[in-house]
């Protein structure tokens, strides 16, 4: 049985425009429950995915290439993922360069557990990974530290301000190759949660994003205090890109392509056991 007062849980999620608006709805209080209170937490993704690992937090964004290492202690929603359909992060030079002249060259990455770095070592295994924040890949590249960075978050929209050139759209590489949607982000729950307790975050957090489309315009005015480098015009744009229809309800098509990019990944010797991907709802 629940007590009779809110159970209070960390939320940790990541300080980027696109989580920003999904947890809108639950930031500010606009929806709230009797059962569950929320403590946010803000880190950047491949921190979350290393205290994660830990079991540091009871809801938390990680990446998907992330959960094969966590998946004995936390389960994934159903709500709240990034999906690129067609797009995702980038891979880019200040040169121009094609996909088959980054073999064997030193690339800047925002770290070894997020699902851009899996994608890019499915497509080109050959490469020499440079770990940096994620904010300072470019910055790696200008400093001749790496020949290409891997962008995630809204530098795959503004890349090109700073005079790189794109060598690959990820996103779409996997899409032509796999004709599916590109899973990148996840938001999962403990396991030691109890039952009620999980499906009462999930109602919540699905609210949290039904409350955003609803109300567009003033979540959005709240992320654009996440929103690095970017106009309006552009937060909206990036935000439009990964809360989506799969963010209320991933479905299907995510589980599928979660399930096909986590194989590849063992098959490749990246993940070092095979997991069945399942989701709370």
């Amino acid at each position: 049985m629940l007590a009779s007062s809110p159970l209070s849980l960390v939320c940790a999620h990541s300080p980027d425009s696109d989580d920003a608006y999904m947890f809108y709805g639950l930031a500010t209080r606009k929806v709230r429950s009797p059962l569950v209170t929320f403590e946010h937490v803000l880190a950047d993704i491949e921190t979350l995915n290393q205290r994660a690992r830990e079991g540091a937090y009871a809801m938390t964004a990680i990446s998907y290439h992330a959960w094969p290492y966590v998946a004995d202690r936390y389960v994934l929603m159903a709500c709240g993922s990034s999906v690129g359909d067609g797009y995702g992060p980038m891979l880019v030079a200040t040169s121009p360069l094609s996909p088959a002249e980054i073999r064997g060259k030193r690339i800047a990455v925002p770290g070894t557990l997020t699902t851009a770095y899996l994608v890019l070592r499915l497509m080109e295994p050959d490469i020499e990974p440079v770990v940096v924040d994620f904010d300072k890949v470019l910055e790696a590249v200008r400093q001749r530290a790496a020949d290409a960075a891997l962008v995630i978050h809204e530098g795959q929209l503004t890349y090109a301000r700073g005079g790189f050139h794109r060598i690959v759209d990820l996103g779409a590489w996997w899409k032509q190759r796999y004709q599916l949607p590109l899973p990148l982000g996840a938001t999962a729950l403990l396991r030691s949660l109890p039952a009620e307790v999980q499906a009462e975050c999930c109602r919540l957090l699905r609210e949290s994003i039904r409350y955003a489309f609803e109300h567009h315009e003033e979540a959005l005015t709240y992320a654009m205090q996440f929103a690095r480098d970017m106009d309006a015009a552009l937060a909206e744009k990036f935000v439009g890109m990964y809360v989506n229809d799969y963010t209320l309800e991933a479905g299907e098509p995510v589980a599928q392509a979660a399930q096909k990019l986590l194989d590849l990944g063992w098959e490749a010797g990246l993940i070092p056991h095979r997991v069945e991907v399942e989701f709370v709802r």
